[in-house]
C-alpha cells in the first residue's frame, strides 16, 4: 500500500526508479514488481514539486497508481488517454517527459495546469471544464474504426464530473454505437458506492477476464434460441452483480460495469486493466480512491487541500502586506446573507462551488434555501428559472467560464421569459495561473446582446455589494460580474441600497480625454488621470448604459476611451461605439480590453500588464493614440 507522508519536502528528493522512466516507454520497461516503489517516489516527488510552485493538489495525490497502470498497460501516446477537468493530471506530466518543467508549473511561459494538446503528444484533449472526456473519447474511439486502427481510447472522469448531463449523454451514444472505449470512474468521495474490498477486486478480476466474457457472449448465442431461458438467465445475472456491485445503471446504459476496485492496489489495477484492454464495445471500471491519499493532511482535510500556494523558504523574510479589502467572494457571501434576512423569497443556488464562490455561510445559516446542484450548470439555470416561475428570488452564484456552458438556458429559460434572477458572475476577467479555460473573458460580451438584461460592472466591494441589491431588486433577469481576490478596501455600508438603475458616475474630472470605466480597472485609470488630467468615469451599467453621459462626455472631449477587462470584441466598448454612430456623434474612440488572442497563464498583474490594463499600459496606449490624432 502507498506509503503516507506528513509533511511537503522542501528539499528535492531521491527517487532513482522514477529517474529511470522518463517516459512510458521507459516506464513499461521496469518490473511490475518495482512499481510500488516508483509509485511512493511519484507521489513524493509531486509533494516536492506542488510546494515550489503551488497548485492543484489532493486530486493527483489521489491518481498516483492509477495513473502508473494505465501508463504501463497501455500503449500511450498511440493508445488515447483522454482526463476529465485536469486536477489530476500532474503525475501524467511527471512521467510524460515533463518531469523537470514542473518548476514552471503555472507560471509564466511554464507548463499548463491541465492537459493542452499543444504541449505534449501524450495530452489528447486539451480541458478546462470538467465532464468532456467521455465525449472525446468516444470521437477519438469513432475516429479510430473509420481508420482501421485498433489503438484503445481510455477516458478517466471523478465521480462529480458524472454528474454533468454531458457525461451521460455521450454514456448513451457510446453504447449506441458500441464503441471500443474504456470508461474509468475515480470515485474519491464514495458518493456512489462503499463497496470496496477483497471480494469486490476478486469479482473484478473475474467479470473482467477474457474467459468470463468467452463464456458470457458464447451463453448468449446459445440461449438466444430459446428466449424464456435467456431472459431468466439475463435477470439472474444482473441480480447477482446488482447484490454485490453498484453497476445496474451503467449495465442498462449498455456499458460492461467492472468495479468497484481499489484504486490504490496496484496488482489489482494492473490486472483488471489487463484484461479489459482485451475486450470489445464499451467498458466501464469503477475504481475508488482516495483524494489526497498519501499525504496525511490532505487525506483529513480534502476540500482545504485542494490546491496550494507555494511553500516559502524557511528563513525568508516575510513579505510586507499590502492594504486590500476583502475578497469580492467574501462581499457577496455577505450580502446574501443580509438580503436573505429581509427576502424570505431569495434562494441561493451554485453548481458546485460552495466555498469558491463563499456560500458556506449562507449554505449554514438558511439551508433550506440553500442549492448545489452539482457539476451541472445547466441544470442550475434553468432550476432558478422554475423557482422564479412560481414567486422565489434566485440568485445563482457562478464563475464567468462556467456560465458559459448555459448560455442556451440563460436565454431560452430565463431572458426570453423575463425572469427575476439575479446571476453573482464571479471570477469575471483574468484569472491567473489557471489559463485562459478558467479566464472570464467573455461575459459582458455574451450578456450584453441579451433582450431586457441588466449587467452590471462594480469597481470596489461596495459598489458590488450596491449592485447585487440592485440586481436583486429588479424585475427581469440580471448580472452582476466581478472578479477574483480581493479589491482596493472600499469602505462597506451596512445597508442594502440600490443604484439608480442606468446612471455612471464621474470620478475625477479632467479635460481633453475622458475614460471611461466599465469594473476594477477604475483604480488604474484614476492614475493615468492624475497623469494625463484625464476625466475619468466610473460607468457602471454596460446595459443600460449611460446614453446620456457618454453624450455629454463627447460634447466635451476630443477623446473617449473605453476601459475593461473583458474581450474587445463585442464589449462595454463597442456599446459606446454603438451609441456613438447610432446618434451620428463623430468622435475619436480608443478600446482597451483583452485581445483577440488566449492570454496564456501567469500572475494576474503579468497578464494584465502583457494586456495593456495596468496604468502602465493605459497611459502608454492613450499617448500614442493622441500622437497619431496630432501627427
Amino acid at each position: 500500500m502507498p506509503t503516507t507522508f506528513h509533511e511537503i519536502p522542501r528539499e528535492r528528493p531521491l527517487t532513482p526508479l522514477l529517474d529511470r522512466a522518463n517516459t512510458p516507454d521507459e516506464l513499461r520497461r521496469l518490473g511490475e514488481a518495482e512499481l510500488e516503489t516508483l509509485a511512493d517516489e511519484l507521489r513524493q516527488y509531486l509533494l516536492y514539486t506542488v510546494g515550489q510552485t503551488g497548485g492543484h493538489f489532493g486530486a493527483g495525490l489521489g491518481v498516483i497508481e492509477l495513473t502508473v497502470a494505465l501508463h504501463y498497460v497501455f500503449d500511450t501516446p498511440d493508445d488515447r488517454l483522454v482526463w476529465d477537468v485536469g486536477h489530476q493530471a500532474y503525475p501524467h506530466k511527471i512521467l510524460t517527459g515533463r518531469r523537470e518543467q514542473m518548476g514552471s508549473l503555472r507560471q509564466k511561459d511554464g507548463i499548463a495546469a491541465f492537459p493542452r494538446r499543444s504541449e505534449s503528444e501524450y495530452d489528447t484533449f486539451g480541458v478546462g471544464h470538467s465532464s468532456t472526456s467521455i465525449s472525446a473519447a468516444l470521437g477519438m474511439a469513432i475516429a479510430a474504426r473509420i481508420q482501421g486502427s485498433w489503438r484503445k481510447a481510455v477516458a478517466v472522469i471523478g465521480d462529480g464530473a458524472l454528474t454533468a448531463g454531458m457525461a451521460f449523454e455521450a454514456l448513451n451514444h457510446a453504447s449506441d454505437v458500441n464503441a471500443n472505449m474504456l470508461v474509468i470512474l475515480n470515485d474519491n468521495d464514495m458518493s456512489i458506492s462503499k463497496n470496496v474490498g477483497g471480494l469486490s477486486n476478486y469479482l473484478a478480476k473475474i467479470l473482467s477476464s477474457r474467459t468470463y466474457a468467452s463464456m458470457r457472449e458464447g451463453s448468449k448465442k446459445i440461449l438466444s434460441r430459446l428466449p424464456g431461458a435467456w431472459e431468466i438467465a439475463r435477470k439472474t445475472e444482473e441480480h447477482a452483480k446488482g447484490m454485490l456491485v453498484p453497476g445496474t445503471l451503467f449495465e442498462e446504459l449498455g456499458w460492461n460495469y467492472i468495479g468497484p476496485i481499489d484504486g490504490h492496489d496496484l496488482p489489482t489495477l494492473l490486472a483488471t486493466l489487463r484484461n479489459m484492454r482485451d475486450l470489445d464495445g464499451p467498458q466501464f471500471l469503477h475504481v475508488v480512491t482516495k483524494k489526497g491519499k498519501g499525504f496525511a493532511p490532505a487525506e483529513a482535510d480534502p476540500i482545504g487541500y485542494h490546491a496550494i500556494t507555494k511553500l516559502e523558504p524557511i528563513n525568508a523574510p516575510a513579505a510586507p502586506k499590502q492594504a486590500s479589502g476583502p475578497k469580492y467572494s467574501s462581499v457577496f457571501g455577505q450580502w446574501l446573507c443580509d438580503m436573505a434576512a429581509t427576502d424570505p423569497r431569495l434562494v441561493g443556488i451554485t453548481p458546485a462551488m460552495k466555498e469558491g464562490s463563499d456560500l458556506v455561510a449562507f449554505s449554514e445559516r438558511y439551508p433550506e434555501r440553500y442549492f448545489d446542484v452539482a457539476i451541472a450548470e445547466q441544470h442550475a439555470v434553468t432550476l432558478a428559472a422554475g423557482m422564479a416561475c412560481d414567486g422565489a428570488k434566485p440568485v445563482v452564484a457562478i464563475y464567468s467560464t462556467f456560465l458559459q456552458r448555459a448560455y442556451d438556458q440563460l436565454i431560452h429559460d430565463v431572458a426570453v421569459q423575463h425572469l427575476d434572477v439575479l446571476f453573482a458572475i464571479d471570477r469575471a476577467g483574468l484569472v491567473g495561473e489557471d489559463g485562459p479555460t478558467h479566464a472570464g473573458s467573455f461575459d459582458i460580451s455574451y450578456l450584453r446582446c441579451i433582450p431586457g438584461m441588466l449587467v452590471m460592472t462594480p469597481s470596489d466591494e461596495n459598489e458590488l455589494r450596491r449592485m447585487l441589491t440592485t440586481g436583486h431588486l429588479f424585475n427581469g433577469p440580471a448580472a452582476v460580474r466581478y472578479p477574483r481576490g480581493s479589491g482596493p478596501n472600499a469602505a462597506i455600508e451596512a445597508g442594502l441600497e440600490p443604484l439608480e438603475i442606468g446612471k455612471g458616475v464621474v470620478r475625477r474630472q479632467g479635460s481633453k480625454t475622458a475614460l471611461l470605466v466599465f469594473g476594477v480597472q477604475l483604480s488604474e485609470a484614476l492614475k493615468v488621470g492624475e497623469a494625463l488630467d484625464a476625466t475619468v468615469v466610473d460607468m457602471r451599467f454596460v446595459k443600460p448604459l449611460d446614453e446620456a453621459l457618454v453624450r455629454q462626455l463627447a460634447a466635451s472631449h476630443e477623446m473617449l476611451v473605453t476601459v475593461e477587462e473583458n474581450s474587445v470584441m463585442g464589449g462595454a466598448g463597442s456599446a459606446v461605439s454603438e451609441f456613438l454612430a447610432h446618434a451620428s456623434i463623430l468622435k475619436p474612440v480608443l478600446h482597451l480590453g483583452l485581445p483577440d488572442y488566449y492570454v496564456e497563464h501567469a500572475k494576474p498583474a503579468q497578464m494584465l500588464a502583457e494586456c495593456g490594463l495596468d496604468a502602465a499600459g493605459i497611459e502608454a496606449a492613450i499617448r500614442a493614440r493622441l500622437a497619431s490624432l496630432s501627427a
